[in-house]
């Protein structure tokens, strides 16, 4: 349902994991190369799946409380691939694969905290609906 504040923080969290990343670039190499998400199979599976995962919430309005734990469910994989850019960019080895960062190695913390506004936006519904239920 569009008119829930909810949808339209989980159409940004889509659009943010399956848009951007072919827009901005992740980081640049020594080679002077510009390294996209979809050169790398483990960031694009990642990224795809988090945008799946927002799709998928999106069309279980019915089911709030599947809603809210595929919200808490991509936030984690939106941490993981933070956590993969990170140990990429501060690779231990002498020879580090990263010489530039791009913008692109910020878009799950977008992503993050449109997750997390959405969830927010699921327990209040999911309370009100409690509340009414009290009341019959």
């Amino acid at each position: 349902m569009i008119q829930r504040i909810q949808t339209l923080y989980l159409i940004v969290a889509v659009i943010v994991s399956a848009g951007l990343i072919f827009v901005f670039d992740l980081f640049t190499n020594n080679n002077q190369e510009v390294v996209f998400a979809r050169d790398n199979y483990l960031y694009l599976g990642l990224f795809l799946g988090s945008a799946l995962l927002s799709l998928i919430s999106i069309f279980s309005f019915k089911n709030r409380k599947s809603q809210f734990i595929m919200g808490r469910l991509n936030i984690i994989l939106n941490f993981i691939l933070l956590g993969v850019f990170v140990y990429q960019s501060l690779n231990l080895s002498g020879e580090t694969d990263v010489s530039e960062k791009g913008i692109g190695m910020i878009l799950p913390i977008f992503s993050i905290v449109f997750l997390a506004l959405a969830n927010k936006a699921i327990k209040k519904d999911e309370d009100l609906v409690k509340s009414v239920d009290r009341l019959r």
